[in-house]
Parts: C-alpha cells; structure tokens; sequence
C-alpha cells in the first residue's frame, strides 16, 4: 500500500512529465479571470457583438453557459443547467417564456438532462441572465473547462425503483462549485459528474468522469464510487464506498482538488481525469482521495444500479404515490418554448406540477394520478409529441449537427429521425427496445457508444466524391457497470444506412423472444458472432433487399464457428450456395473446409437467374483451393454494395 508522501510524490511526478508546455486554452485563461469577462456583460448588451473581445467569445463567455456560434453569425446559445432535470412549474414557465421572446421558440434538450436556448442576440442576454436568477436557474459553467449539469435519475424520490433518494444530495454537491468563483475555470478540462440511488440507470451513471451509483454493503445502503468514464470509456470502479452523504461530500471534495492540482494541462485530447487514473493507477489515486480527505473509506460494497428502464416503453411509470410520471417522446430533443409551456401547463392542470428531463432527450409529466391521465392525453401537448411512440423513438438520442454545432460533421438530428421513420415503416415493431443513439462527431455529444446502435458522423466517399456519413457501432449497454459498442461498419454513407440498419432489425424481430429487447438479442444470438460477421449480414441483406432477391438467409441460435472469421465465412457461403442451388457444394466437409478435391461450378453458370455478385461472392467464400478464399469479410464487400 501507498503511502501519503508516495502518493502524492506519484501524482506529482504523471503531473511533470505532461508539464513541458501548456495547451493554448490554458494560455487563454491566463488573460483574465472569467469574473472580469462577466462584469463586462452587460457593457456587451448595449455595444453590440462587435465590441466583445475574440477571447470572451471563444472562451470566458462559455464558463456561464454562454456560447457564440458561427452557425449562427452574431447570435449566441444558451446551456441552461437543470440539476438533475428537475424543473418546478414556475422555472419550466420562465424558460419556455424566455426561448418564446427571445429565441426564436426553440428549444434543444440536451444528454445531460438540461436545455439550450438559440438564436440569442448580446442585447437580451444580462435580461435573460435576471429572470432565470429570479427562479433559482443559472446557466453557469456548463461550458469549457468548468463542472458540468450534474446527473441523477430523472425520477429520483418518487420512482419506486429508487432506493436513495439522491437529489439533495446532488444539490449539496453543486453547492461546492456553482457560482464560486474559486471554481469557476480553474479545471484541467471538463469535469463530468453523476449520482443515482436507483436500481435502473436511467442517468447513463458509468459515462462520467466520476459517479456516485447505488449500493449494498453488509446490509446497509449507501454509493460505490466510479471514476474516469468518457466517450469511449466507461468509468471503473475506485474500490470505495461511501455510506453517507458526508462521505459522498468529502470524497468529491478531495476527487475535484486532486484532479485541479494534477490534471494535465497539455494535449486537451488527453487531459480529462481517464489520462491520469491511466498513468497513477485507479489503486493509487483511490489511495490519494482516502488521503486527502483524512477518512479510510471502506472498500465498495454490491452495485446496485444494474438494470435498464422501461419507462418509455410504456408511456409512464407508477410511483411511490401512487399517482404516475407521464412521458414525453422529443424526437432528437427537439422542443420550443411554446411546448414547454404547454408541457408546465400540462403538468399544472394534470399533474404536480413538476417537469423532469431525461439523458434520452425527453421529459415526464410528474404526479398525474390515474383518474387525470386520459384528460393529460387530451391535451394540446400531445397533439405534437406522443407518449410512447415507435420503439425506434422511445429511445432516441441525436446531439446538435451541422446545423448548429461547429464540430458537427452531418446533420445528425434529422439524420435520425429519417433513420426511426424508415425503420417504423419498414420493419414495424409491436413491442421491443432499440436504444439508438446519434453523435454528429468523435465528441460524442450523444453517447453514441452506449447505444444499442451507436451511430457517430463522418465523412463517406460515393464514386470518390465526399458526403454524410457515420460510424455504426452495436453493443453498447448501460445495464451492468456499462458496456461500450464496438464500431461494425465504417463510414456508411447517411443516405444508405437505414438500408443497412433494415436488415439487422428484421433478424431482431424475426428472432426476438417475447418481450426481449434488442441488447438482450444481442447477447442470445448476435454475440455467438464476430463483429465482422454481423456487419457482413447486414450489407449482404440490404444488397437482396436493394435487388429484390428473397432468400431465405439469415442469423441462427446455433453457432458453432467459434467467432473464427475465416469459418464463418466458409460456414456462410455454404449456406448461401445450398440455398440458391438446393444441394451442397461439396460432397463432404471436414470442420469448415471440403475433405475431397472437386471441381465447383460459380452458382450462376448453373442456374442463369443466380445474381452474378452473389454468384461470384459465393464462389470466393467456398473456392476450391483454400488459398483462393477469402479469409476476412471485408474482401467481399464489392460484391454486395448498394452505392
């Protein structure tokens, strides 16, 4: 075990060897404090965009949530900070009112459960800044290097799933950094935080730099501590649990000192607190947040936020007062003022009032009892949004594109909604979950890796021409601890991929036991494949969909190539040509190979209406001569694309 003098000198020591230069954010920051680029707001509002110096706009101006936009020239947005999602009618009033008159009535709900106003001018701004403060709605660092929007079951204190209420406590948390100066820019990078005292994850928990999730140790309840999640990596275990509200209290304390000493202040690429655990060692700074918060927590007990949610599903979800939490699809997180004062109108008349944002981009309806709902559904609200839509919508994430992101590569907004409207159409769903989520880049923006179907924009080439494209990934999961995707298909072109999607949804519903959701079908029966297989299914369906060619072909329960790539070729094309020729290739098979020589025809030059590609990709799979056959999936991509 380390000792304090050891850690410490550790931690000192990951720190120097990243010291040699400061990033050029870093040397921004040494400008002037972000208090001194605050006071000039309002000398902003009367002189117009043009007096406001380059390093407010690309820097200060964001430590309060205030962002200025090339997209959107002279106009700026807003991140309003939503703690927990948990808005009363009076705030959610107040901010439908303010993107109303202010920001062309549009609203954007974000991942991180808050919202963002748009279409702001400079003039409104210090006016906007006054009546949210007068609500208790701040919008400060939720931009740069700053403590973002903290985390929590959007249910939390009412759902009966939630064992520890856990709101106050986040509260207590943001108590520490919001609006204190001595906080405000003075991280490394961005500081992502969570907490939930649920069983069901609801809050994407494990994909923050540090979280605070649910457990069980000798009987009694309290949180196990995780650290270092981020797009691409989900947070790990630290080996602490912390019984109690001071212990939460005290190790976040020594969690944010630490990582402000030591954080790396070089490459922003590498300095979130993943690249520091990465070089100290989860062990080590464990030891270190023990250390400098002077208590020995004790080891981490059971976790308990193990389950997905369903919510959705469903439309609503009872609660411990009996009355129920009615949801809300926004497609993509695409929302207005006007319906956000039709949803605090909705919730006054039918409901308690109260408005809460999830991290899938929707909202519930709090408290509506039973003998309201049908009188709820009535209403104006649901005349635009629905309660339970399409599987593919329930669980839809889409972050900000092209449209207004300067990072983004595509669209991705409409993107998606093309993408769930396809689907809904083409491969209808009675029941099941599909959690698709869209990113408009590498950011991540809309955690596209914890996705059931990750999709992550990018550029496609089309007859060596550039356009829309994206990354499609399977696997993600937020049940468990967290699982990341894995990326299957590489730049598809955006035009094509419901094409490409299509087919893995009909295996889902052709496959799909009752109830199932689409993680569960991935563990059942597409994890019995190779990643590369499952990419192969789906581009060789899309191709006899895109043909017209009904065959019968498809994935089975049955599996036993090993997830050996070169076998489930062979396996394949065995397959494909029995089907098309209704006999076998050859006369015996020893494993995934013929044991006798012989002279094998291309399909097609055996029967004429064979599909000539088919024919020849076939012939490749199971060629004669082993050294002739492919040997990974991508060597038969030619023969099978539909662009």
């Amino acid at each position: 075990m380390l000792l304090f003098g050891e850690i410490m000198v550790l931690l000192q020591e990951a720190f120097e060897k990243r010291s040699a230069k400061v990033n050029k954010i870093e040397k921004v920051k040494a400008l002037k404090t972000p208090k001194e680029a605050f006071a000039q707001l309002e000398t902003y509002a009367q002189a117009g965009y043009d007096a406001i110096p380059a390093e407010d706009l690309s820097y200060f101006l964001k430590c309060f949530g205030i962002f200025d936009r090339p997209q959107t020239p002279k106009q700026f947005m807003i991140r309003v900070r939503v703690p927990g999602g948990q808005l009363n009618n009076e705030q959610a009033i107040v901010l439908g009112e303010l993107a109303r008159d202010y920001g062309q009535d549009y609203i954007d709900i974000t991942t991180r459960q808050q919202i963002e106003f748009r279409y702001l001018d400079i003039k409104d701004i210090p006016t906007m800044f006054k009546r949210m403060a007068d609500v208790g709605i701040s919008s400060y660092q939720t931009g740069v290097d700053n403590f973002r929007n903290i985390l929590n079951d959007p249910l939390d204190g009412d759902s009966l799933d939630v064992i520890l209420p856990s709101q106050a406590l986040l509260e207590k948390l943001q108590a520490k950094f919001l609006q204190n100066y001595e906080w405000i820019s003075v991280m490394p990078r961005k500081f992502n935080t969570g907490i939930t005292g649920g069983l069901s994850n609801r809050s994407n928990a494990f994909g923050q730099d540090c979280c605070f999730v649910l457990a069980q140790k000798d009987g009694a309840y309290g949180y196990n501590l995780y650290l270092g999640g981020k797009v691409g990596q989900i947070a790990k275990s630290a080996d602490i649990f912390l019984k109690d509200d001071e212990e939460v209290i005290s190790a976040y304390q020594a969690i944010i000192e630490l990582f402000r000493d030591f954080g790396y202040r070089d490459n922003r690429n590498k300095n979130r607190l993943f690249f520091l655990l990465q070089d100290v060692g989860m062990e080590g700074f464990a030891a270190a947040i023990r250390e400098k918060s002077g208590v020995a927590f004790e080891c981490a007990g059971e976790t308990m936020t193990q389950m997905d949610f369903s919510d959705p599903d469903h439309g609503k979800v009872q609660l411990r007062n009996g009355s129920f939490a009615v949801h809300v699809v926004v497609p993509s997180g695409i929302f207005s003022g006007t319906a956000l004062l039709d949803a605090a109108d909705a919730s006054s008349t039918h409901g308690d009032g109260g408005i809460r944002f999830d991290v899938e981009q929707s909202l519930y309806i709090m408290g509506v009892t039973k003998n309201n709902l049908e009188a709820l559904f009535s209403h104006k609200l649901f005349e635009t949004f629905k309660s339970v839509d399409t599987p593919y919508f329930n669980h839809m994430i889409a972050c900000a594109g092209t449209e207004h992101c300067p990072f983004g590569v595509i669209p991705n907004k409409p993107d998606a909604i093309d993408m769930s409207n396809y689907l809904s159409k083409h491969v209808p769903l009675d029941d099941g979950r599909v959690r698709m989520y869209w990113s408009a880049c590498v950011k991540g923006c809309g955690i596209h890796g914890v996705g059931d179907l990750g999709f992550e924009g990018c550029k496609a080439k089309v007859d060596g021409k550039s356009e829309y494209g994206v990354h499609i990934s399977i696997g993600g999961k937020l049940t468990g601890e967290g699982v990341e995707g894995h990326a299957i298909l590489k730049a598809i072109p955006v035009r094509f991929a419901p094409q490409i999607v299509a087919p893995l949804m009909q295996e889902y519903k052709r496959m799909k036991n009752p109830g199932e959701t689409f993680e569960q079908f991935h563990d059942r029966v597409l994890s019995q494949y190779t990643h590369a297989s499952i990419a192969f299914m789906m581009r060789l369906k899309a191709y006899l969909d895109a043909k017209n060619i009904v065959l019968d072909f498809g994935f089975r329960t049955d599996v036993i190539t090993g997830k050996f790539e070169q076998f489930e070729i062979f396996d394949f094309g065995r397959k494909l040509y029995y089907k098309l020729l209704e006999h076998e290739a050859y006369t015996s098979y020893d494993m995934f190979k013929p044991t006798l020589k012989s002279k094998l025809e291309l399909p097609h030059k055996t029967d004429a209406s064979i599909d000539e590609n088919l024919s020849e990709m076939i012939y490749k799979m199971i060629h004669p001569e082993a050294s002739k056959r492919a040997e990974v999936f991508t060597e038969l991509n030619e023969y099978i694309s539909i662009y």
